[in-house]
């Protein structure tokens, strides 16, 4: 068994490592970013997936993975794990419904409630004892989830018919805009920003780039706030116009 992950502030990351090293204490885990994930995943018919829902979808960076990937996931056994903020309905379900238009055998789905990485919107913000609270009760959930899947018993979060009408009008028919393509509302306020380049190091989609001197964004943003999260400064901001958290899992652990 392996783990597969895309991870903005690390929730996923730290979620989907927990469930695997309970299943298996030596088993890896492989960020979709990484050079050797297809090989693992070519190598493992059992895989843990994970992701942050963001709006009841897919991040468009998993998507595109998940696409331009087609043919290494038949026959895969795969498990998959939503982490959000609030509410997806069927955040587990949007992913197995597009692994098994390409022959995967979705075995579960765990949804897990965990800080929400939108540092920009303040009304999304809580205390950090309630965010380390929700950390210990989605540990606790992994650890039972994993048991259940050893004891063949999967959880089937999201997966079935109604979740699927919950997650559709529950946001995802009102917001499908905001994930059917990268954003270009990704915003570096050029008076805050001190040039030191971390939000172009750590951006997955490669979208910030230096011009005239000045850190920019290039239209290609997937969302996952981890620029908003580690810059220095604060300079940058997405859906919202002031960063009120950076949010990060060791923040919580």
């Amino acid at each position: 068994m392996i783990g597969v992950y895309f991870s903005g502030t690390g929730n996923t990351r730290h979620c989907v490592e927990r469930f695997v090293q309970e299943l298996e204490p030596d088993g890896e885990t492989f960020s979709i970013e990484a050079e050797r994930v297809v090989e693992a995943i070519c190598a493992h018919n059992e895989i843990v997936m994970g992701y942050p829902v963001q709006f009841s979808n897919l991040p468009k960076i998993l998507r595109d993975f998940v696409i331009g990937h087609s043919s290494i996931w038949k026959e895969k056994r795969i498990f998959i794990i939503a982490t959000m903020g609030l509410f997806s309905g069927d955040g587990a379900g949007v992913l197995a419904r597009l692994l098994a238009r390409y022959g995967a055998v979705i075995t579960g789905g765990l949804h897990l409630k965990m800080p929400d990485s939108i540092g920009d919107e303040k009304v999304l913000k809580r205390a950090l004892e309630q965010n380390q609270e929700l950390v210990r009760t989605a540990e606790q959930r992994i650890l039972k989830a994993a048991q259940e899947l050893a004891d063949n018993r999967p959880p089937q979060e999201g997966i079935g018919f109604w979740e699927h009408l919950a997650g559709l009008f529950g946001q995802r028919i009102y917001f499908r805009d905001r994930t059917d393509a990268y954003s270009d509302k990704l915003n570096i306020d050029a008076s805050k920003c001190i040039q030191c380049g971390k939000c172009m190091a750590i951006c997955p989609m490669r979208n910030i780039s230096i011009k005239d001197g000045q850190m920019v964004p290039n239209g290609k943003c997937t969302m996952c706030y981890r620029c908003i999260s580690f810059c220095p400064a604060q300079a940058i901001t997405l859906l919202g116009k002031k960063v009120y958290e950076q949010c990060y899992i060791e923040k919580y652990l």
